[in-house]
């Protein structure tokens, strides 16, 4: 169902086919088609984070990023992609969902070009940054194709079933991917083979898919559009400053940031609560149990995000995995949240959301505090792997029960909006949660070094500051799960019967 904007401010159904009363029309005959392009969209967008996390510590070499820059590698990509997604969706909507869906794979395969072929450490910067921009209107006008491709509710909710199975498994074939290209061929083609497969889709999608768009009142809110994603930016850049060598969160350079980034945001919310066409209505964030929602899947996102980052590096620099071997080394993890999301699934509605969500908290803290105690050369079986079996459930019975408490007591004309926000607060929190967290690892390797000069040799020094870097980041991590969970226990008060299970609407 597609909702427009009209010149009073108000919202209005104007259903996918036809109006009201109108003959329903026939399913479009290539719509399966349609759905095997978008997938493969998708599944580009979703294989782009975790394969390129298995690829950045040979990227890093082999640019000579510092430690203190290498979150930007992750970092742009998740600032430009979750800060553009709510615009991106009012883009794709009101523009034409096929043409902006064909301008984003374009859009997305040429990024990956410049991105693999980049000679500098700000260039490769750049490139991810474009590629978030190009999908924000990727990911946003394929949800919306799905929705209005497919007019019965039972064929709707197979469609929709497919999208999100890729978007839940996407992030195992991209390890095993990543890795695999990583070893065999390089790093750089962790960002060129999205140029094939960006080309084929939308050659493919010319032919499949059906174009079309909302009407009315078709006005962007650019200002807040630029005021949040300056003030993220800002915020970002003053966690990279603090761990530059000789700075610090006391210095001139990071507090001018941070404060910037402050008065930013804080405009944004000034300007959200007085804009006639809103990109954040207020009222879908201030509801408690939208409101911890979204708050919690930004605290786990910045924690969820960070472990990926500094698993991959402790694998492969102080275990000595190979990328491949790193990439089925997290295999567990991904096989873990599928199985717990279809344990969630299935509990939810007896249960109700809040013993789901204080459960699966418990049991990723307790997985990542339990990282703390890897050494330098501890075993995986015994330490990363029960790590990450008790995160993967945890995160498991999480996901499943915020997309749709994400949609408690919400009105059909903000179903859209406060979908697609749980869709950014996660990134978004990856992204601040990656740059404070790498800050954090920067710092406590730096006062190590400082504080254990001269005792050893140089290079078990390194290793031992890095693991003691490590520990923080994993305690510091474990402790946004543990603040996400109290949040959720105190907050949610929705029960079963509250929540939406709409497929079209839950999956952002």
């Amino acid at each position: 169902m597609t909702t427009v904007d009209n010149p009073d401010g108000t919202l209005t159904n104007t259903g996918p086919a036809s109006a009201p009363g109108s003959p329903v029309s026939e399913p479009d005959p290539r719509r399966w088609w349609a759905l095997a392009v978008i997938a493969i969209a998708q599944l580009m967008v979703v294989l782009d984070a975790s394969i390129v996390t298995i690829a950045l510590p040979s990227a890093q070499q082999a640019l000579g990023i510092s430690d203190a820059n290498r979150q930007w590698v992750v970092t742009a990509y998740t600032l430009a992609f979750g800060g553009l997604l709510l615009l991106g969706g009012r883009i794709a909507d009101y523009s034409g969902r096929k043409r902006i869906f064909i301008v984003g794979l374009i859009g997305f395969a040429a990024a990956s070009g410049l991105g693999g072929a980049a000679q500098s450490s700000g260039a490769l910067f750049a490139a991810r940054g474009l590629q978030g921009v190009f999908a924000a209107l990727l990911a946003p006008a394929a949800l919306s194709l799905i929705s209005v491709t497919f007019t019965d509710p039972r064929e709707r909710a197979r469609a929709f079933g497919v999208y999100g199975g890729i978007s839940g498994g996407g992030a195992a074939i991209g390890l095993i991917v990543g890795g695999a290209l990583t070893e065999y061929v390089s790093w750089r083609w962790c960002l060129f083979v999205n140029i094939p497969i960006a080309i084929l889709a939308a050659l493919f999608a010319l032919r499949t898919v059906h174009e079309s768009r909302a009407h009315g009142n078709t006005r962007y809110d650019i200002p807040g559009a630029v005021l949040v994603s300056a003030g993220l930016v800002a915020l970002v850049y003053g966690f990279t400053e603090a761990a530059k060598p000789g700075s610090g969160w006391t210095d001139t350079s990071t507090l001018i940031w941070l404060v910037g980034a402050i008065i930013l945001l804080v405009a944004f919310v000034i300007w959200e609560s007085r804009s006639r066409h809103p990109l954040l209505p207020l009222r879908v964030v201030l509801d408690r149990n939208r409101g911890a929602s979204y708050a919690s899947s930004l605290l786990i996102g910045a924690g969820l995000f960070a472990m990926f980052l500094f698993l991959a590096y402790y694998m492969q620099e102080n275990l000595g995995y190979s990328a491949l071997k790193s990439g089925f080394a997290f295999l567990p993890f991904s096989v873990g949240i599928i199985v717990a999301a279809g344990l969630a699934s299935s509990l939810l509605p007896r249960i109700g959301p809040r013993p789901l969500l204080t459960i699966g908290g418990v049991l990723a803290t307790v997985g990542l505090f339990y990282l703390t105690t890897i050494a330098e050369s501890t075993s995986w079986t015994a330490h990363v792997l029960p790590a990450e079996i008790l995160i993967s459930f945890g995160m498991g019975l999480f996901f499943v029960t915020t997309s749709s408490l994400a949609l408690t007591r919400i009105g059909e004309h903000d179903a859209g909006v406060a979908s697609a926000m749980l869709n950014t607060t996660q990134q978004i929190g990856g992204a601040l949660g990656t740059a404070l967290l790498n800050t954090l690892f920067a710092s406590a390797v730096t006062g190590y070094l400082a504080d254990h000069a001269g005792r050893g040799g140089t290079a078990q020094l390194h290793t031992l500051a890095s693991i003691h870097g490590y520990h923080v980041a994993f305690a510091v991590g474990a402790g946004l799960i543990a603040l996400a969970t109290i949040l959720v226990t105190i907050m949610v008060n929705a029960d079963s019967s509250e929540l939406n299970t709409d497929p079209a609407v839950a999956i952002a």
